[in-house]
């Protein structure tokens, strides 16, 4: 299960409709074997595209070398999805290169509305989790 604060969830929608209709991403960090997420870095999406998201490889390599120099690890790792629902697709599936994290998928397809959703993908293998929005 993903406990999560709003906060991390209202900014995370945020982020997703803001850069509507392109996909959104990003990351929240926690402390190294704790699965707590608490530091939100959002990313840009280097592809601009409506159907898939890219970390920037340059800023990836600097969020990981700033995560292991304060010992954190990525808790959270999301994107939006802006015409379909908050599943992952076979792509997501692909970059899903962290078997601890807890990948969140946010649908912004309705412009009043959105799924949130959060599943752990290892060896390519999806299961959907339950989330605890905690104040």
């Amino acid at each position: 299960m993903l406990e999560i604060r709003r906060e991390f969830v209202d900014a995370i929608v945020a982020h997703a409709r803001r850069d509507h209709p392109d996909e959104a991403c990003g990351v929240i960090a926690g402390p190294e074997g704790s699965d707590r997420p608490e530091r939100l870095i959002p990313m840009l999406n280097a592809a601009r595209s409506p159907t898939f998201y890219e970390f920037d490889s340059g800023d990836l390599l600097r969020l990981y070398r700033e995560m292991g120099a304060n010992d954190e690890v990525p808790v959270v790792i999301y994107h939006s999805h802006t015409a379909t629902d908050a599943y992952p697709s076979r792509t997501d599936v692909s970059y899903a290169s962290e078997p601890d994290a807890h990948y969140v998928l946010v649908s912004t397809k309705e412009p009043d509305e959105h799924q949130f959703r959060s599943y752990r993908i290892v060896d390519g293998v999806i299961t959907e989790e339950p989330v605890k929005i905690v104040e």
